[in-house]
């Protein structure tokens, strides 16, 4: 099993994300070479498959939380960087939680514990073809996304801080959207059991355990 990124995926293509959408056009720049890394991991598989019908399968989940995230103040993702922001504004008692961007990029988030039981599940259940023609490779998430600004909303009520969210617009907002069309795997027999709801709740939970937070 490979595991790739839906950051393979072009910039600016065709909202949900088909599977067949890559290398059809360019790059987000910020992460080109990640992505570079993830597709040539993705062909190489695929070249093994057509040439030797090697026993291998390339998933690309979209955004990742849960248990054991990195909640580093400076180099971590959006949704547990911004857990650590809310909870410390809440602890320091601040007036406002000053977020980069303009909240209006919409995101997709599969709780890890969803991607855990999606990539047994198609370790056991999919075996692509050796045909040239067919996928190596299958989107895993919830085929549903959120805006920014509703993800720190909800992070805020979930964390329990009183103040005021400003927008900080002179910081980039990256990829407008990026949602996965995940009507393959679902075609073959997984979907997401976690809602995000559900999910942060878990994560804060984690978040305070991990901080030795009471």
């Amino acid at each position: 099993l490979f595991l790739g990124s839906s950051c393979i995926y072009p910039k600016f293509c065709e909202q949900p994300i088909k599977e067949e959408y890559l290398l059809q056009g360019g790059l987000e720049k910020t992460n080109e070479s990640y992505a570079l890394a993830k597709i040539a991991g993705i062909k190489l598989c695929e070249a093994l498959i057509n040439q030797y019908s090697f026993d291998a399968i390339s998933i690309m989940p979209t955004n990742l939380y849960g248990p054991g995230d990195n909640y580093h103040p400076e180099n971590s993702h959006v949704l547990p960087g911004l857990i650590r922001r809310f909870h410390e504004a809440k602890i320091d008692k601040k007036d406002a939680v000053i977020c980069w961007g303009s909240g209006s990029p919409k995101r997709e988030f599969l709780h890890v514990q969803d991607l855990a039981e999606a990539s047994v599940f198609l370790l056991e259940n999919w075996k692509p073809s050796s045909d040239s023609s067919s996928l190596s490779w299958v989107n895993i998430g919830t085929g549903s996304d959120i805006t920014i600004k509703e993800l720190a909303e909800k992070i805020k009520s979930v964390v329990g801080f009183d103040g005021e969210i400003k927008w900080d617009k002179s910081k980039p907002d990256g990829t407008p959207q990026k949602k996965l069309d995940v009507t393959l795997i679902n075609k073959i027999g997984w979907s997401s059991k976690i809602s995000l709801d559900e999910g942060l709740k878990r994560t804060y939970q984690d978040f305070k355990i991990e901080n030795q937070i009471t």
